[in-house]
């Protein structure tokens, strides 16, 4: 009964695991997408340069 257990435990672990890394990729690819479109339509700056539409 214990190994049967512990099989199911690590299944459940792994499952949570793949659906929490897959979030992750999904909001990386979020991020990465936002990244590229602020380069796109990033406002020009007063000397006539394109200014940085990001803080740091």
């Amino acid at each position: 009964m214990v190994p049967l257990l512990l099989v199911l435990l690590l299944a459940l672990i792994l499952f949570g695991a793949g659906f929490a890394l897959k979030i992750l990729w999904w909001i990386a690819l979020v991020v990465i997408v936002l990244w590229l479109l602020g380069f796109l339509v990033r406002g020009t700056s007063a000397g006539g340069g394109r200014g940085r539409w990001y803080r740091w």
